[in-house]
């Protein structure tokens, strides 16, 4: 073989080395997210459990039922902004529940409403009475970000992050907030939102992806090494 079809054939077996690597990196991936949603799966269904009791570390809380019972703080409700549900534009309401002998609210996220800027709602028309006794799952809050996009009054959110949390609500809300769960909409109860679906997000078809690149950078190789020796056999041939 000439040194140039060496060369590549060094840089295509280099390249295809990484490749497998990545395409095993995604199958490991891929059986910790399945080892997880297994976990997370067995949590879900658990009898929910008093919102104090859940664990103090958030990522073990992700997801777990729990119970809030205490009262609804109308006053500092918020409203999530561009929320849809099958289609139609809305929001979500963020309600904190004042729990008795504790100074730390929990922010409930009571469901979804339509509202046809994804925006404006008649907040008084969704209260559900004073008292609160709430079942769903804990959910993180999203990560806190340096700018976010200005929201367009005084109580809507663009996202349920801390930092805008905290900017809108005058107490201490827990490390986590409830996504209340079940039932139907009605007159004055938002439709509740759905138990996260568990899939195992993009990682077979990642390995995929990097197991294909592998077989046509092989196979490149291969077809440069065949084309070269077919090309030199032709003199002889003549």
């Amino acid at each position: 073989m000439s040194r140039r079809t060496i060369l590549f054939c060094a840089l295509a077996v280099a390249a295809a080395v990484v490749f497998l690597r990545l395409g095993f990196w995604q199958v490991s991936r891929l059986h910790e997210r399945q080892a997880r949603n297994a976990l997370v799966a067995a949590q879900q269904r658990d009898a929910p459990v008093p919102f104090a009791a859940l664990p103090r570390d958030t990522g073990v809380a992700h997801y777990r039922p729990a119970r809030v019972v205490g009262r609804y703080d109308y006053d500092h409700e918020l409203v999530l902004g561009s929320r849809t549900r099958n289609g139609s534009p809305g929001v979500d309401l963020l309600t904190p529940v004042r729990v008795a002998g504790s100074d730390t609210a929990i922010l409930v996220n009571r469901g979804w409403v339509y509202s046809p800027d994804a925006g404006t709602v008649d907040l008084a028309r969704w209260r559900e009475g004073d008292s609160a006794d709430v079942a769903g799952y804990a959910e993180l809050y999203s990560a806190d970000a340096g700018s976010t996009v200005a929201a367009s009054g005084p109580r809507i959110v663009r996202r349920v992050s801390r930092a805008e949390i905290a900017a809108k609500v005058p107490y201490p809300v827990a490390p986590f907030y409830l996504v209340a769960v079940g039932g139907p909409a009605s007159e004055t109860r938002p439709a509740r939102r759905d138990i996260p679906a568990l899939d195992d997000g993009p990682h077979r078809s990642y390995a995929v992806q990097w197991f294909s690149f592998a077989a046509i950078a092989l196979g490149g190789a291969a077809a440069v090494v065949l084309r070269e020796r077919e090309v030199r056999r032709q003199p002889t041939l003549q």
